[in-house]
Order: C-alpha cells, then structure tokens, then sequence
C-alpha cells in the first residue's frame, strides 16, 4: 500500500471540543506495561519511552534485551541535530557500531487488526490517521479488513516529535542496536527507518542533550550519555517508575482541544497524548 505524508495534508476531524476541556477521569488512563517503558537517564534527566511491539517486534525485543543487558550504559548520543533527532546506541560511538546480535529486518508497515486499539485522529480520502498506543500512525479504514484474508489493514507509523525509531545503514535490513529520539517532524523517513515506540516522559531531557551542527551531519565533539538503560521491568521495584497515558474520552478531548487550537494547520503529529509519571 502507498501512504501520504502527514504534515503536508490538511486534515478533517471530529468536531472540535472547547479549548479548555479538561482530562479527568481515572478510567480514561492506561498504564503502560513495565516491559514496555524504556528508562533512560542522564545528566539532563530521565527520558521515559513507551515501546509499541503492535508495530515493530522484532526493534521492540531489541531494544528491550540491550538495554536489559546493559549494553547502552555509557553510550554516546553521537549525532544530534536539533529540531531534528538525538541518536546513539553505538559502542564505538562514530555511528559504525552495532551489538554482537544479527540485523534486524525493516518494520516500515505493519498489519493492524482491530484487537490494536486504533484511536482515530483525523482522515483523508482513502486513510486514516491516528494512534496505536502512544504512537502516531496512517491507516487503511477498517472497512478494508472485511477483503482482506488475515482481517486486518496495512499501516505504518509516522516520524513525528517524540517518536523513537531504529538508526540503519545503506541497506533497509541493517538496524542493529542504534536509535534516535525525535524532536521534530521528519516526513521524509516515513515508510523509510523502523518506528519502535515513543517518548511519553522527558522530551525536556532529549532537547537538553548536546547537538552538534548541521555542518558536522550533527556529529557532537563531547556528547553526552545514557547514564543507564533499562525497561521499567529490569528496575528494582524501588527505582521502577510507572506511566500512565491518557486514553479513551479523555485522549478525544486532547486531540480536539489541539485541533481547536492548530486549526486548519492541524494534523496528527501535533497530538501528544497526555501522560503521567507515578514512582521511580
């Protein structure tokens, strides 16, 4: 299947709801699982990332291994360029490096069922764009599932803010262990690099991290670190923060008070669902 850009496309909505409408109620959160929230801490805090295995299982398993085994402790964010990305990962700390483990097959598209939890945002003729937990994605209708033999649709998540992804070389199948952090919008990655989850908690922290210049490709002279790495699951249970996301009605105001606010501007990647941070 071929899908659009986001940023590019004027978007439809539900109707808006008023700019000041509040997130409330208590069954309208969900807590991410503890194997699905990536901890990283460093000098300019802790950066919280929701995995999405619904969308990229095999990054999603290899991220959560490395970083169970202590593989990205002390490792370089190497190359960041601002409004753009944080990456690290690497060992060698060039962006050469990769873990002892095989590649890893691209996971550009992916099918979703209706089990995925689909939160609509906003359509188009032909696609829909919405979220899969807390990540942003651009779907088939699910009228398409009643043709199709496994029912489900096609769907591939989209590199907005926030998004974690997998770093790769020249070939699509070579993420290894290197990812990078969002700080902006980057269309032209979309169906390109593999989507794996999303920062929920301390993009404060993300944007903090030394950058290097655009010049340079962002390669930083004194990078800064991942102090330590691990899934919330891996943590003591003393140390082990819990997130929950708004969902539900609650996550429907949000997306209709920032489409109220953005306009006919709007579009998905300005959704960022709201969460809070509970323990750690």
């Amino acid at each position: 299947m071929k899908f659009v850009t986001a940023a590019a496309l004027s978007l439809s909505l539900l109707a808006a709801a008023p700019v000041g409408a509040q997130i409330a109620p208590a069954a309208d959160w969900r807590t991410v699982a503890p194997e699905n929230l990536l901890v990283i801490d460093t000098v300019h805090g802790r950066i919280l990332v929701e995995l999405e295995p619904r969308m990229a299982p095999q990054a999603v398993n290899r991220i959560r291994t490395l970083a169970d085994q202590g593989f990205y402790d002390g490792l370089k964010f190497h190359r960041v360029i601002s409004g753009f990305m944080a990456q690290t990962g690497d060992p060698q700390g060039t962006g050469q490096g990769g873990s002892d483990l095989p590649d890893l097959a691209a996971e550009f598209e992916f099918r979703r069922g209706r089990e995925a939890g689909f939160v609509p945002v906003a359509s188009t003729s032909g696609e829909q764009f919405g979220l899969i937990g807390s990540v942003p994605v651009v779907t088939q209708p699910d009228a398409q599932m009643m043709i199709t033999a496994d029912f489900k649709t096609g769907a591939q998540g989209l590199f907005c803010s926030h998004v974690a992804g997998m770093a790769r070389g020249g070939s699509v199948d070579s993420a290894n262990s290197q990812f990078f952090l969002m700080t902006g919008p980057k269309e032209d990655l979309n169906g390109r690099y593999t989507p794996f989850g999303r920062v929920v908690a301390g993009m404060d922290a993300v944007r903090a991290i030394k950058a290097g210049t655009e010049a340079n490709n962002g390669n930083v002279a004194d990078p800064d670190v991942m102090i330590r790495a691990r899934t919330a699951g891996a943590l003591p249970e003393g140390e082990r923060p819990s997130v929950r996301v708004a969902t539900g009605a609650a996550l429907q105001a949000e997306v209709e008070r920032v489409r109220s606010a953005r306009g006919a501007g709007f579009n998905v990647c300005d959704v960022q669902p709201p969460a809070e941070v509970v323990g750690g």
